[in-house]
């Protein structure tokens, strides 16, 4: 039997009945009341924009899982290329298929050079680094004439894995440039995170990827890898929605990731550390959490849980 909602314009009596699939029923159900009615839904609280197989989350039961697996198991097991492999074509690869995609993406890495040369150099000093990376990911499609060709499959494809290989050079480059560091080209010779560590950080001959930091960002990516219908996600369907090229939309999503409502609570956490180690650093960190629980207005504790999960977040 298939679950049906009926609604009823008070107005004139008319009714129309709709089948319920997912939790969801056609909003095209109200234009049958009335062609000038209009559901009002400003923070998509209630609206669903498409039906995805990819990511699942239950906040009630503090459930995130991508393409069937759970998000705690991924971030154990796997490594990001893994899972962004797996993100992209629906099941985990072969052994035989994820060396290909580790090749191919090593082997995009690089960027133009008159990308580094001439269009971040054109940058005040002190531009913000994000402000500087959603330029450079859509000046990204300027660099390649088959961006356009979105309904070419291995066109498009092409243009994805330049995005997964070249978006930590961008980063990395971009936080060099505002701390006034020379940049670093990539190593192919590195894994995923471990390069951009070494892109980010490395000052002299002498360093060394720590492996533990380079399986915790590789485990940081997996987790941001994918969130639902989020606001990033939102901005870059929208975008694509137009036939943009890939690297418009990604710019897109990364403006709308800029904002502090998004993406800058990750900021706002760095900015809490910051704070917390102008207090005292380690040594303080147990009275900043007293005065959390005491909810002094003076501080704040950034980067603990989603308003999405009301039972626990599960990253």
């Amino acid at each position: 039997m298939t679950d049906t909602i009926t609604i009823t314009d008070d107005r004139t009596g008319k009714s129309v009945t709709v089948p319920i699939t997912g939790g969801v029923f056609n909003s095209s159900a109200l234009r049958e009341l009335d062609p000038n009615l209009f559901m009002y839904d400003p923070a998509y609280l209630s609206t669903a924009a498409c039906a995805s197989s990819i990511t699942y989350l239950d906040g009630e039961a503090g459930i995130l899982r991508y393409r069937g697996y759970p998000i705690e198991q991924l971030a154990d097991k796997s490594s990001f290329l893994e899972v962004a492999y797996l993100l992209l074509k629906g099941e985990l690869p072969t052994t035989a298929e994820l060396e290909d995609w580790q090749f191919n993406v090593t082997r995009h890495t690089m960027i133009h050079e008159n990308m580094r040369k001439r269009f971040v150099d054109g940058f005040h000093y002190d531009a913000h680094p994000m402000g500087m990376f959603i330029s450079a990911t859509a000046a990204l499609g300027t660099f390649y004439v088959d961006a356009k060709d979105i309904f070419d499959s291995e066109s498009f494809d092409k243009q994805v894995l330049r995005l997964v290989a070249k978006v930590p050079t961008i980063a990395a480059m971009c936080y060099r440039f505002s701390q006034g560091l020379p940049f670093v080209s990539p190593n192919n010779a590195l894994s995923y995170g471990e390069n951009f560590l070494n892109m980010m950080f490395r000052i002299g001959d002498d360093y060394t990827v720590n492996p533990v930091l380079a399986r915790a960002m590789d485990i940081l990516f997996i987790l941001h890898a994918d969130h639902e219908q989020n606001c990033g996600t939102t901005a870059m369907r929208v975008v694509s929605s137009a036939h943009s090229d890939p690297y418009t939309a990604t710019a897109a999503a990364a403006a709308a990731l800029y904002g502090p409502l998004h993406g800058g609570a990750n900021e706002a956490a760095l900015n809490m550390l910051e704070d917390v180690q102008k207090m005292g650093g380690i040594e303080r960190i147990g009275e900043f959490i007293k005065q959390v629980k005491a909810k002094d207005s003076s501080v704040r504790l950034m980067g603990f849980g989603h308003r999405v999960y009301k039972n626990y977040d599960p990253r």
